[in-house]
């Protein structure tokens, strides 16, 4: 497994580097290489990675554990026959070493075969003094194929190994969370708790999952002691304020986001939350004062322009709304949220030409809501495009094929182009589906309503 670097490590890096530049040939033993290989490994130097094995073999031809790194590299540069031919040689010489079993599985796992590589990671842990490390690996394995329960189970034997193994802990709580066990990865959490009761990263997961299960008073004092546990962790502020805005305590709340920006650098989130917090208390200078430093700090977060329009719309200030979501689509212009306030801003203005644009552009970047078919079939008509209408809303019936405010419209379009027999069509479904929502012929198509065919349709 890796090394960790110490001093002696870090000279050895220095040593290297100096004598590369130096062109000079300089000694070291196969630890110093390896550290120095792991060294670059770990910081995704892969050139400087390759070059120490490359010397490390000429000064260290049988070294096991360069030849082992060297198979690491071979992996990574998806020569897999190298790296098994490598790693079937150093089999032969060292058959209980766990690390070719590891190197073997890593294969496995780039190659998707990930049964094989449990096995083989599961023979590593029969030989390796680094169990942890192992039962880590093995869960990651399992997520790969989806089984979360077992994946869970590695994961857990890996922090009962090493309790300060956090991203173990983030993985467990992961599955939890999958599994949609929100009482059990408390009482797991708690269990934890009880052998580390100063564990920060515990508490606030403890905070998190009763925040989902809306248990906010739980939450507040799990957030209160990860805090305790650690006064400069920023991660529990912003979570408490969330708890805070839940409860309607704003104040309180505004104070924890507050704390987040003191202790790092600020956060679009953060930022976000301060304006809606504001904006509660009805201080709405200051609400759009930070609704702006969100999309400074972000610019594509759509959350902060959505803010600042629809705060905008709220006041009914339509034109200014509107400038902020025209900012909005020039810098994410595939964003099908900014084109469905596009449209219903321009529709609040009577701009029906780009209201209809706004639409079209929802529908085209995936946006299939209901409402989206029937506003823009409502503004089509409004345009007199009927064949653009009727296109439309044949679309949306292939995905709402029971839907008698669609059916009705079609029927409404039919019927005004004198297309009776598929007018009565839609018109006998619409009324079949729903009958009260005949509303919609007389208000969209008061022209029809005394035609002999709707009439008989009707009675």
């Amino acid at each position: 497994m890796h090394f960790e670097l110490n001093s002696d490590g870090f000279m050895s890096v220095k040593k290297f580097e100096l004598m590369l530049k130096s062109n000079e040939v300089g000694f070291f033993d196969s630890e110093e290489f390896q550290q120095i290989v792991e060294h670059y490994l770990e910081a995704g130097k892969m050139i400087m990675a390759r070059k120490a094995v490359q010397l490390g073999l000429s000064q260290h031809p049988s070294s096991v554990e360069i030849k082992l790194l060297q198979a690491e590299i071979l992996v990574f540069d998806n020569e897999f026959e190298r790296a098994h031919d490598l790693l079937n040689n150093l089999y032969e010489i060292q058959p209980h070493n766990s690390e070719i079993y590891i190197q073997k599985a890593n294969i496995f796992s780039k190659t998707d075969d990930h049964e094989k590589a449990i096995d083989l990671l599961q023979q590593a842990l029969e030989l390796t003094e680094d169990q942890a490390d192992v039962y880590n690996l093995i869960g990651m394995e399992n997520l790969f194929i989806e089984d979360y329960k077992l994946a869970k189970v590695n994961f857990i034997k890996c922090l009962e190994l090493d309790e300060t193994d956090y991203s173990a802990l983030y993985n467990i709580i992961y599955c939890f969370d999958f599994l949609k066990e929100n009482t059990e990865a408390i009482e797991f959490l708690n269990n934890f708790l009880n052998s580390n009761p100063y564990s920060e990263v515990a508490w606030h997961q403890v905070g998190k999952q009763y925040f989902d299960l809306k248990m906010y008073e739980k939450a507040l004092a799990a957030f209160d002691f990860a805090i305790i546990s650690d006064e400069l962790f920023v991660g529990a502020y912003l979570e408490k304020g969330k708890v805070l805005e839940k409860l309607g305590k704003y104040n309180q709340a505004i104070e924890n986001y507050q704390i987040t920006l003191e202790l790092d650098d600020p956060t679009s989130f953060a930022y976000l939350r301060l304006g809606k917090c504001y904006q509660k208390l009805g201080a709405y200078d200051l609400a759009v004062k930070f609704y702006k430093k969100t999309v400074k700090e972000d610019p594509l977060l759509d959350k902060g322009w959505i803010a600042l329009v629809d705060f905008y719309s709220k006041q009914l200030n339509y034109q200014k709304a509107l400038s902020y979501i025209e900012k909005a689509t020039e810098i994410d212009s595939e964003n099908a949220l900014y084109w469905i306030r596009y449209a219903k801003l321009n529709k609040k203005l009577n701009f029906f030409e780009e209201a209809e644009y706004g639409y079209r552009k929802a529908v085209d970047l995936g946006n299939y809501e209901l409402e989206t078919w029937l506003q823009r079939s409502d503004i089509l008509l409004q345009l007199g495009e009927l064949d653009g209408l009727i296109s439309n809303l044949e679309h949306g019936l292939e995905f709402y094929p029971d839907d008698a405010e669609l059916e009705y419209r079609l029927a409404g379009a039919y019927f005004k182009l004198q297309d009776i027999t598929k007018g009565r069509f839609h018109l006998q479904n619409a009324f079949k589906n729903d009958p009260e929502f005949f509303i919609i012929i007389e208000e969209l198509y008061p022209e029809i309503v005394g035609m002999d065919e709707v009439k008989l349709i009707i009675t």
